[in-house]
């Protein structure tokens, strides 16, 4: 199994910031394309964001768009997810998960069965 790890996540006021990071122990990320979904209760997962191996593309939800980053340091066996501009919407568990690499990348809302991949997310509550 490949295990993810999400770290980051926290209590911020609506407009703040938060900086999500996305490693795993034991593989390498630079190998796989790797998307952030999110789970909100009582609401379908959503696909947040998604970066390909390399980092030249990437693809975001239309709610995210203009608001959030997604970026990778392989050196680091990093991938961030930089949210700016923070709404109360926002508040969900975050995930991620690898995907297949390509020139492109799709938005997961789950991880895929492929892999084997798990992860336990990390919670954002945007709220005053």
């Amino acid at each position: 199994q490949l295990q993810l790890v999400e770290s980051g996540g926290g209590l911020v006021q609506p407009g703040g910031s938060l900086r999500l990071s996305c490693t795993a122990p034991d593989f390498f990320l630079k190998y796989y394309a790797i998307g952030w979904f999110r789970q909100a209760p009582g609401k379908e997962p959503e696909g947040v964001s998604c970066i390909s191996g390399s980092g030249s593309h990437t693809n975001y939800a239309d709610s995210v768009k203009g608001r959030f980053t997604i970026s990778r340091d392989n050196a680091e066996n990093t991938v961030y997810l930089q949210m700016n501009g923070l709404k109360p919407e926002d508040t969900a568990i975050y995930y991620c998960a690898p995907d297949y690499d390509s020139s492109s990348c799709r938005l997961l809302t789950d991880h895929p069965p492929d892999f084997g991949s798990w992860g336990r997310g990390t919670q954002v509550t945007v709220s005053s």
